[in-house]
């Protein structure tokens, strides 16, 4: 019996050793492969269709939130591929609070409610110019509490109305009208990147990530330039099928 026990215990070492070894290896490999893109020798890297990239969103777990000067590195290599509109976002909104100091560091950049609205999603300006979004957590929460109010007191004018009960059914059109008669406007992002170690939204406003392509790069603190260009290049290289 202890020897079998003994048997089992070495199998589950092995396998746990050839894993690691094998995700160790996928380490280098992408470490490797990132270095060669951000030192442009992988052609196919260099011409990226921005132009379908509109609107990206950044997800940092809160931990990382503190490394302002790493989100800021980060947001020169999006201005310096090209991209335009970028929505910041956190769970205890630690970026929004540093927005001022971000905004600081960054030249020629606007924030999501002073842009023009008619022209956030509008790809005629050519120059180095990046539009933020700051969000977070509070702000979903403050938003759906707003529209499920407004979608009662509809639900309570249909019942005086008279209005039978298929009439009274709300549907996600309906909370979508709600959520933009109260403010909340935010365009949907194409591709979210996540910064952190869980592999999910983090809390990203799930209305506004109805298609959008979600891409897990890791801790912050471990970010490349390489797997930031590989991450848009797959999106830009993907056939969308559906209209917005």
């Amino acid at each position: 019996m202890q020897i079998g026990n003994l048997g089992v215990r070495l199998l589950w070492h092995l396998l746990h050793f050839i894993v690691s070894l094998w995700y160790f290896a996928l380490g280098i490999v992408s470490a490797i492969e990132s270095y060669l893109i951000s030192r442009g020798v992988l052609k196919r890297y260099k011409t990226l269709d921005i132009g379908k990239l509109r609107y990206l969103a950044i997800v940092v777990e809160s931990e990382d939130t503190h490394q302002i000067t790493k989100v800021i590195k980060l947001l020169q290599w999006l201005m310096a591929i090209g991209v335009k509109r970028v929505c910041l976002f956190d769970t205890e909104g630690i970026l929004k609070k540093s927005k001022e100091s971000i905004l600081a560091r960054l030249n020629n950049a606007t924030l999501f409610e002073e842009a023009d609205e008619s022209n956030l999603l509008l790809d005629h300006d050519h120059n180095k110019h990046i539009t933020l979004e700051f969000a977070s957590s509070s702000d979903g929460k403050e938003a759906v509490a707003k529209a499920a109010n407004i979608l009662f007191m509809k639900y309570l004018q249909s019942g005086d109305s008279g209005k039978s009960e298929e009439e009274s059914f709300f549907t996600e059109d309906h909370l979508t009208e709600a959520l933009r008669a109260v403010g909340c406007r935010g365009p949907e992002p194409d591709l979210l990147l996540v910064y952190g170690p869980a592999r999910c939204h983090l809390g990203f406003p799930v209305w506004r990530i109805r298609y959008t392509e979600i891409v897990h790069m890791g801790p912050l603190k471990s970010m490349r330039r390489g797997s930031l260009i590989k991450a848009i290049y797959r999106f830009t290289m993907v056939r969308q099928n559906y209209g917005k």
